[in-house]
């Protein structure tokens, strides 16, 4: 049977050139999302992990056409809007909405929260000063901040309030996919809880779709259905959230699992140290992109590229040697 994905990526790349000389002559490309097919469904939290540099935020702006895909093909609600002209994509923009990993950084210091908040309705919607205020002051209230603060700036607020703020900006136009970019990578542990809890409250009452991006899988695993693990711009596994956790597949899924700290501290750890560098996107080893860092790795797999495959339910990997 065929899935149906709200949003759906199709053999997405996403090359960066690199440009040399006062000719800017392009020499090559940063391969930063290289072949990428995966979909959400309605309603579901898709969380996508892997380490700085691997091409996951990228992805998320791809899909969000915040950045242009140099291939592939990007349908959401069984639209393909990669064909969509700039007055329709802006169109888009109500249904899908991003989360940004600063709560600071994100938010205009010289604006004041209403302003902030309120911006999305006056662009898209034009609406009155009046709506503006009430749909703000309902906004806060559902994020959990007090509305009599909301002619106050960012900086008077703390971290994990700033990042509500970011959040009623978010959902003011009604969205139905969100990307929450390291939503919660700046936050303090306790604040992270909070408004993880805060996420998915409102995905119930509105009845969002989420894609997760975090660095560690020890977020992911808190909201998330499935999960996403990528390495050097490719897609390495896919699984739901309890299945990943209790038998990756992936030597590199069974590494960043492997590094989260256990709740019983009495119990060993056998702790899996990957080996180099990450390679350059740039360069990317031939063969499976992973096996200069695998201790698994074989000779078929300096040779032959793995390709994502289904091995049983929603599970899929990409390797020629997939963990017992």
């Amino acid at each position: 049977m065929k899935q149906t994905y709200l949003v759906e990526a199709r053999r997405v790349k996403k090359y960066f050139p690199i440009k040399t000389g006062l000719l800017n002559r392009v020499v090559g490309h940063v391969k930063a999302v290289d072949d990428i097919s995966f979909g959400i469904r309605s309603g579901e939290t898709f969380g996508l992990v892997g380490e700085s540099g691997c091409g996951k935020s990228t992805l998320g702006r791809v899909l969000l056409q915040l950045q242009k895909a140099t291939d592939g093909d990007i349908l959401f609600a069984g639209q393909n809007i990669r064909e969509l002209d700039s007055r329709d994509i802006r169109r888009l923009r109500q249904e899908m909405q991003i989360i940004f990993q600063d709560p600071y950084g994100s938010l205009n210091p010289r604006f004041l929260v209403r302003d902030i908040i309120g911006e999305p309705l006056r662009v898209h919607l034009r609406a009155s000063a009046k709506e503006v205020e009430e749909r703000v002051v309902e906004l806060m209230e559902l994020v959990g901040l007090d509305a009599s603060r909301r002619n106050r700036y960012p900086h008077e607020f703390s971290g994990g309030q700033r990042q509500r703020i970011g959040i009623a900006r978010a959902i003011a136009l009604h969205p139905r996919f969100i990307v929450a970019d390291e939503a919660v990578s700046a936050l303090d542990v306790s604040v992270q809880s909070q408004v993880l809890n805060l996420l998915m409250k409102l995905q119930k009452e509105l009845g969002l779709t989420y894609l997760f991006i975090a660095h560690g899988l020890n977020v992911v695993r808190h909201i998330s259905d499935r999960v996403g693990v990528m390495y050097l711009g490719k897609m390495v596994e896919v699984a739901p959230t309890e299945e990943l956790f209790a038998h990756p597949l992936h030597p590199y899924t069974a590494a960043l699992l492997s590094a989260i700290p256990r709740p019983t501290p009495h119990r060993k750890q056998q702790r899996i140290v990957l080996q180099g560098d990450v390679p350059s996107p740039a360069n990317p080893p031939a063969g499976c992109r992973f096996h200069p860092r695998c201790p698994l790795a074989q000779e078929r797999c300096r040779r032959e590229e793995p390709l994502l495959q289904a091995v049983s339910g929603e599970r899929q990997v990409a390797c020629h040697f997939p963990l017992e």
